[in-house]
């Protein structure tokens, strides 16, 4: 059986590649792979597999596998249809390692072409060969000239060895970035493309090449996530070795939202529980192209912010204010420096600049070349900030790039802090990045590559600190032997079990029952019909609030027992349950994915849940710091302090209950498909009380 090195080798470094359709014709899919594997250094045995030639690109040509000399690590095949499946078979009862299989037409295509492919992972299972593909654009390893590809990008713009590796689901993707980081003078060492993952995955070449001491960044374009644990795996072998993972997303779905049954499930849908999981991995998530290669040069450099602090230096007062507006959209905080920082600065700038940070140089740099040097060592013998932006939009003639550039370096050595520049001027980029310093020509995406930067450091170091979590789950739940949705009492009982506070409340079959209860549980009241078969009561007509004395619980409950007969519906009696007000209403809830577990969100709530939601969203493993940490990025977030002489919203109790409903989720293992607490208010003690609950079995449960 081929085991996870020897696939990785034969797709990085294979001792002998055969290309099975290979074309004389160098443009042509089967006749690239072989002219730039040529031309780019693969020192192995290149073996090219035609049964019209005798001779291909100059090499000799073989009729089919079995005349081979040896068996092919890797087998590059470009053949269609049955043809590429028998090739598969041929490649297999060989022994070969890995099987590129560039032909198209097969799940892409339907029922029918999903069975063919289907068949060919059966084979190649059979016999422990590996398949990437089909419908693939082929994988890339430029350091050893390992390129199963037909990627004209390859031949358009010239190679060079790097240490960025790109892994992508889409063909095109796996090049695209490629050539915008080479027309920015980074090499590439990795270009893969899994196309229709009938056997390995994004997440298979991002662990093997988070693997290669070489490689220090890598680029992602995913369009699904079929095995999170795999991703998981990889990112984390990406952390223990400091290398940063950043990946686009695309083809967002709403199809976790429309499966969802319960209100708060449908909050977290499937883009945000994707999200969430990426970042509790450590992966940098971004938006667009753009993105994935905008920040690769900082990416590159050893240095990392410590905090979100950055101070700006320019010599354009307009710059230094558009690097404070920019620094708030990107995340990052521009604090006043100390009064002893100012100080210091005060009395190496003229009068008129600015230096509480951002610091304004004014035009005095034009006739004082030695200004930067004098300003950059005050800033580093303090704690000024985590990260520095200098924007130097009026350069060129008159004044003195090169010291500058040699200043910057010099700073940014002492203070091992990120340092970015920013320069409409190709002449003053060019003098610092020939100093090593990453370089923008927009002031916008430098900034925005710092806040990049920032954040991503910060969710590798949770990501951490999460991996080190012992995931314990509470207990599993004696569920009810049935499915869909429990009645309210049920689902109250199961969530005072996970460790929810819920209000006090009694469950009435008949008047006597009502009797007692009211002695129980403190008034006034909310009394509502209690029944699996209505999950959503008020549409029905089947709720009471604010019932003051018992004259008025007596006549509810007879009118909501009379009003559910009428309708036709079945009850259990009618829940009668304290009325609890506090000065907001939040929602927590949770569902089951089949890929990801348990999944928790938290935030404002009420009956405007959907329409405006405003929540967290994590997934299991975390704890309550990682969800507190979430909860104070929302909208609602000041309430956490307290506004206009409020008390302060209990922020840690609501995080400390996401989490027993995480743990609780995560024990039923699916069991559970999802679960509904809105709202809950404050208790006077600083907790939550959920006043409603729904629990919703998987069917099977």
């Amino acid at each position: 059986m081929t085991s996870e090195v020897d696939w990785v080798r034969a797709a990085f470094s294979p001792a002998s590649v055969a290309v099975i359709g290979a074309s004389d014709n160098p443009e042509k899919i089967g006749g690239r792979p072989i002219k730039y594997m040529r031309a780019n250094g693969f020192a192995g045995q290149l073996w090219p597999v035609n049964p019209q030639r005798d001779e291909v690109q100059g090499l000799r040509c073989y009729p089919d596998v079995a005349a081979l000399p040896a068996a092919p690590e890797l087998a590059v095949i470009a053949v269609p249809g049955e043809a590429a499946v028998q090739a598969v078979e041929a490649c297999a009862r060989r022994g070969t390692k890995l099987g590129v299989v560039i032909s198209s037409g097969f799940a892409e295509t339907g029922d029918e072409g999903r069975a063919a492919q289907q068949r060919m992972v059966d084979i190649a299972r059979a016999h422990g060969m590996r398949l990437v593909g089909p419908n693939t654009q082929g994988t890339v390893n430029f350091a050893t000239g390992t390129i199963a590809s037909f990627a004209t990008l390859i031949g358009e713009v010239p190679p060079q060895i790097g240490p960025v590796a790109i892994v992508s689901q889409s063909g095109a993707m796996s090049v695209v970035p490629y050539a915008f980081l080479r027309a920015e003078g980074i090499g590439v060492r990795h270009a893969h493309a899994t196309g229709n993952e009938c056997d390995l995955t994004v997440a298979d070449f991002a662990w093997a090449v988070a693997g290669d001491p070489e490689v220090r960044l890598i680029l992602l374009y995913i369009e699904s996530v079929p095995d999170p644990d795999a991703l998981a795996r990889a990112a984390a072998r990406a952390r223990e070795r400091g290398v940063p993972v950043l990946a686009l997303k695309a083809g967002v779905s709403a199809r976790g939202q429309a499966a969802a049954s319960s209100h708060t499930g449908a909050v977290a849908t499937e883009d945000k529980v994707l999200d969430a999981f990426l970042r509790q991995n450590g992966i940098v998530r971004v938006p667009d192209m753009r993105s994935l290669v905008r920040a690769a040069r900082l990416w590159l450099q050893p240095a990392r912010p410590a905090g979100a602090r950055v101070a700006a230096i320019s010599n354009s007062g307009a710059c230094c204010v558009m690097a404070a507006d920019a620094a708030e959209r990107h995340g990052l905080v521009m604090r006043p420096f100390e009064a002893p920082v100012q100080q210091a600065l005060a009395d190496v700038l003229p009068d008129f600049a600015a230096y509480a940070n951002p610091v304004d140089l004014t035009a005095a740099l034009l006739s004082n070349s030695g200004l930067f040097g004098q300003v950059l060592p005050v800033l580093a013998q303090a704690d000024a900030a985590d990260s520095y932006f200098i924007s130097l939009p009026m350069s060129g003639k008159g004044y003195d790039v090169p010291r500058f550039g040699q200043d910057a370096r010099e700073f940014a050595a002492r203070t091992g802090r990120p340092v970015v520049i920013a320069s409409p001027l190709a002449s003053t980029r060019a003098a610092f990045e020939g100093t090593g310093l990453p370089c923008f020509a927009h002031d916008e995406d430098a900034m925005a590559a710092l806040g990049e930067l920032v954040r991503g450091h910060q969710a590798a170091q949770e990501a951490n600190r999460l991996a080190r979590l012992d995931g314990a789950a509470s207990r599993v739940a004696t569920l009810p032997r049935a499915s869909g949705f429990l009645s309210e009492h049920d689902s109250l009982a199961l969530m005072k079990e996970a460790g929810i506070r819920t209000v006090p409340h009694r469950l009435c079959a008949t008047a006597q029952d009502l009797h007692a209860a009211l002695r129980e549980v403190p008034g006034p009241w909310a009394m509502k019909i209690c029944s699996a078969q209505i999950p959503h009561k008020t549409e029905y007509g089947l709720v009471r609030l604010g019932v003051a004395n018992e004259a008025q619980a007596r006549d509810a409950f007879e009118t909501l027992m009379a009003r559910c007969r009428e309708q036709g519906l079945p009850a259990d009696g009618v829940l009668i349950a304290s009325m609890c007000k506090g000065p907001r209403e939040v929602v927590l809830g949770a569902r089951w994915d089949d890929r990801f577990g348990a999944v928790v969100m938290a935030g404002d709530g009420g009956k405007y849940v959907e329409a405006m939601p405003d929540v967290a969203t994590v997934v299991w493993p975390f704890d309550a710091a990682h969800l507190r940490d979430r909860l104070q990025e929302l909208r609602m977030a000041p309430l956490w302090q307290g506004v206009r002489g409020e008390a302060p919203l209990p922020l840690h109790a609501l995080a400390q209950a996401g989490q027993a409903l995480g743990a609780w989720l995560h024990a039923q293992q699916g069991r559970v498909a999802s679960v509904d607490l809105n709202p809950l208010v404050s208790t006077p003690d600083g907790q939550w009380v959920a006043l409603d609950a729904l629990v919703e079995l998987a069917p099977g449960a």
